[in-house]
């Protein structure tokens, strides 16, 4: 019995370490981190936009989180920016980090795609774009219509030749619309870093280069000063 609750005892305390270590230390050092000053918050469009993407399981093949690293290959190398810091997320509740890249990362899908019309079509038959893709077709989010019967309001999604139905035009709901806006507005090219930052992590990277040791300590100098 003495060893049991030793054992229990023990494996309690590892547990309460790990949750300060990983959770609470984490949470008060960042709470309070404000939002960069070029990162708008979301319009009522992009926030409607941002459940459909969470209602439709988006979070379970897509990340919204470049690294400095990649399966092989760094993100920034691929097209997807920077590496993402916690600033980033200030406007996010919850941040949509996601955890499987089946599809690509999300988080600047709007700099590297601001087409509207090509999201729209995307999401109606994801093969007419890319046609490898294994992403499923979201045309729950859209209606075909007869030509004849598509109102003012309505957005029409400009397709390749022979992806709609014969006769038909297809039509986008207000929530593909919505989703569409929040996607579009994945846009984080700011600096997170001030200059004396950046010029840290300049002479760091440099300093990771060989046979260019001097010039990176001149640089950790000057910034320090």
């Amino acid at each position: 019995m003495e060893n049991e609750l030793k054992l229990v005892g023990g494996a309690m305390v590892t547990l309460s370490l790990a949750t300060c270590a990983m959770i609470v230390v984490p949470f008060l050092q960042l709470k309070d981190v404000p939002a960069p000053e070029e990162l708008a918050p979301y319009s009522s469009a992009q926030l409607r936009g941002r459940e459909v993407y969470i209602a439709n399981g988006c979070i379970a093949c897509h990340t919204q989180q470049p690294s400095s690293t990649g399966a092989g290959i760094a993100d920034a190398q691929r097209g997807w920016g920077r590496p993402s810091v916690a600033a980033d997320y200030h406007y996010d509740s919850p941040p949509l980090l996601g955890t499987m890249r089946t599809g690509p990362d999300l988080f600047n899908i709007g700099v590297r795609q601001p087409s509207a019309d090509w999201h729209l079509g995307h999401l109606y038959q994801p093969r007419a774009y890319v046609p490898d893709s294994i992403m499923p077709s979201y045309r729950f989010l859209f209606e075909a219509k007869p030509e004849e019967r598509v109102g003012k309001e309505d957005r029409v999604v400009s397709l390749p030749p022979g992806v709609a139905p014969v006769g038909k035009v297809i039509v986008a709901t207000p929530q593909a619309v919505d989703l569409v806006a929040y996607l579009t507005g994945l846009k984080h090219t700011y600096p997170v870093l001030t200059p004396t930052e950046a010029s840290v992590a300049a002479a760091l990277d440099l300093a990771g280069q060989p046979g260019k040791p001097g010039e990176a300590d001149s640089t950790i100098s000057a910034a320090g000063k």
